[in-house]
Parts: C-alpha cells; structure tokens; sequence
C-alpha cells in the first residue's frame, strides 16, 4: 500500500511555471494530493518573486490553491530542526534541504518524495537520491545508512 507523497518545493513551482514540459505532470501530481511543509510554501513564495517575478498577490492566490489541493502544511518543530541537523550533518546536505526531508520523515510519508526530476526514493535509501538536486550537491561524500536512522 503506498503512502503519501511529500512534495518538494521544485514540484509547486514547476505546476505554475509557463511553457516548462515539466509542468503537467507538476500538476497531475499536485492534483492526486500530497503533504507539503510550511518550509515548501516559503520557499515556494521566495521563488515565485525572485526567479519568477510574480505579484505579491498571484503568489497568495497560487498558495492557496496550493493548501486545497494538499494535507494542511507540517510545521517545522523543534523536533524537526533537529532531525533536519542530524541528516545535514551525517549526508552533507544542506540545512534547507535537510529540513524538507526531516518534514516528510516526521509525517510517516512514503519514500515516494516527489523532487525536482520526480524520482522516486525506493526504501527510504539515499544512494537513490543521487539523481536529485539534494545529492547532486555533495557527490563527494559516501552515503550510508538511511534518512530514517538519521531521524530517529
């Protein structure tokens, strides 16, 4: 039985992009539902101003539409800093990036993470994760483990 997908910032971003071959299956997903954290929806609104250039008032119209077609946003916790430390520290990501993972641990998601090229994260593995802007970042390090041991 699969779980719920938790959706990476690329994800909302791709579903409101103009004339990106991404953006339908962007949108197919966002339309089946998934989880999405508080985090996702900054960096969502961050994005959309910066490299976008939408108006103040497109991008709460597109947060909205964004929270009916998703499970309320996951906070970020105390507890999810800190689980975001461990996995930064141990798999050399970066603190934003650890801080989405750490989200969709702490919700019990599937490893169906849904990421920029929408890979699928088979058993919670990082090596999997490679094809994946988190990994890309930081090929030198050797991954062992899993996130979850990393969270726990």
């Amino acid at each position: 039985m699969p779980g719920k997908t938790f959706f990476d910032t690329n994800i909302l971003i791709y579903s409101i992009a103009q004339d990106d071959p991404r953006g339908p299956r962007a949108e197919e997903l966002l339309a089946a539902g998934g989880v999405i954290s508080v985090q996702v929806l900054n960096e969502f609104a961050s994005v959309a101003r910066r490299k976008i250039h939408m108006p103040w008032q497109d991008v709460r119209e597109a947060l909205a539409a964004i929270r009916v077609l998703c499970a309320p946003p996951l906070a970020i916790t105390l507890g999810t800093h800190e689980a975001a430390l461990r996995i930064a520290e141990q798999y050399s990501f970066g603190i934003y990036d650890a801080l989405i993972a750490a989200a969709a641990l702490r919700a019990g998601c599937s490893p169906d993470i849904r990421v920029a090229n929408s890979a699928q994260v088979p058993d919670q593995r990082l090596e999997p994760w490679q094809r994946t802007r988190m990994v890309q970042r930081r090929k030198k390090s050797q991954c062992r483990g899993t996130l979850r041991q990393a969270f726990l």
